[in-house]
């Protein structure tokens, strides 16, 4: 049985950046609280959903939220008080009802982040209210029961935007594809990001963290990068290849895109997209790659193509900026072969009713996905529970260092601990 919106309210409180972002907290009529923390990119795509801030110069830099926060109190909250809330079905009349009240095309008018952190919220208390874990609840009633443990993917080492050093590709990640469990890749990955402190403390680098948590190097090239992680994973006793750890990077090319003149700059080299995707392609030769994210710009849909035909059978190629977990962009790219797989952001699209949509578009077309967390981040750990609920089978949230990204790795953990469900990246999900 449903219960009902009794009461919606925000806060302003600080992200992971130290910058400000919203708490939404619903209450229902039966007294069930549930509060959402409102994640915020820094590396974010032009067709994603716009985040509402004060302007304010005299408060954050003018990044303030206290408009959002209103609107959530004096706009939202009004429009959804007494809407049943305890099935998935209610989450969708919630979800259109709040882009109706918004009546822009990128929910400019209310704040992206006031209408993700009320979605998130109402789902949570959904949950809540059935007496049911978030994930079972989500798979149980939205993903047709093929919940799994995913393999995290650890960003151990930044650039791009995510860091002050000269590295132009933004994440190295390390993912233990051939853990036996998800405590045990878990434990990989803590041990990995402890011998690759060690090494860069060897050589005399700094080990100065990024905002995902990874170190920042002072190097420029990524094979310098991709070279070191193998090392690490190796003085760790781990081995790499599928049935050990391998690795994925985030290039996130359009900080290094020069669109005016058509070409990548990577570490001092111009490169057409041609020439990069060659560039990948050797590696892939010599590292343990199996993902490479956002490797064009978002713009350059010729490259993305080039790349999924040249590298899609060997690598998955995950579309970021480029598909911004929007499932008509999604189609498009199944239709376009722009990728092989979606990267996955609730706040990317505004809502979790249009999220789990993302999830069932790549599942449909054979596309693989990843659940990811933000670099301006909160320790609500909401994607952990999405990322079992989806049985997509992969998830990234940083490094396994700092509370707002251990939070979604010790929320699995529980999960874990409490359920016996299969772990791994599944071949048909």
């Amino acid at each position: 049985m449903s219960s009902t919106i009794a009461s919606l309210e925000a806060r302003e409180i600080l992200d992971s950046r130290s910058r400000p972002t919203l708490e939404v907290t619903l209450v229902l009529d039966d007294g069930t609280r549930a509060a959402a923390g409102v994640p915020s990119g820094a590396s974010t795509g032009a067709q994603e959903p716009v985040e509402l801030r004060d302007g304010d110069p005299e408060r954050y830099a003018g990044a303030g939220v206290l408009q959002a926060a209103r609107n959530v109190g004096d706009v939202i909250a009004p429009e959804l008080r007494g809407r049943p809330v305890g099935r998935l079905s209610d989450l969708a009349s919630i979800d259109q009802a709040l882009w109706e009240l918004d009546g822009t095309a990128n929910l400019s008018r209310l704040g992206a982040n006031a209408v993700v952190g009320v979605s998130m919220a109402a789902a949570r208390a959904a949950a809540a209210h059935a007496g049911t874990p978030l994930w079972r609840f989500l798979s149980e009633e939205y993903q047709d029961g093929r919940a799994r443990m995913p393999v995290p993917h650890f960003n151990v080492v930044n650039g791009g935007a995510h860091a002050s050093n000269d590295l132009d590709f933004q994440e190295f990640m390390v993912a233990p594809v051939g853990a036996p469990s998800y405590t045990e890749a878990l434990r990989a990955g803590s041990e990995i990001y402890g011998s690759l402190r060690g090494l860069l403390r060897g050589a005399g680098q700094s080990t100065g963290l990024g905002d995902e948590g990874g170190f920042a190097p002072a190097v420029s090239k990524p094979e310098q990068v991709l070279a070191l992680l193998v090392e690490a994973i190796e003085v760790a006793g781990y081995h790499t290849g599928p049935h050990g750890v391998m690795i994925a990077i985030d290039p996130a090319a359009n900080g290094f895109h020069d669109s005016k003149q058509g070409i990548y700059r990577v570490a001092g080299a111009d490169l057409d997209a041609a020439a990069l995707v060659d560039r990948y392609a050797q590696m892939v030769e010599r590292f343990p790659i199996w993902s490479i994210e956002d490797g064009h710009a978002e713009t350059d849909l010729s490259g993305w193509s080039l790349m999924t035909q040249r590298l899609g059978g060997r690598v998955q190629v995950v579309g970021d900026d480029l598909l911004v977990t929007n499932p008509a962009r999604i189609s498009m790219g199944v239709r376009d072969h722009w990728a092989t797989a979606a990267l996955i952001k609730v706040n990317q699209v505004g809502t979790v009713t249009q999220t789990l949509e993302a999830l069932r578009r790549c599942r449909d077309a054979g596309w693989g996905a990843m659940i990811s967390h933000r670099s301006g981040e909160t320790t609500d750990d909401f994607i952990a529970d999405l990322a079992v609920a989806s049985g997509c089978g992969q998830i990234k949230s940083g490094a396994p260092a700092r509370g707002e990204r251990l939070a979604k790795y010790n929320r699995l953990l529980a999960i874990d601990a409490s359920a016996s469900l299969p772990f791994g990246i599944p071949t048909d999900w």
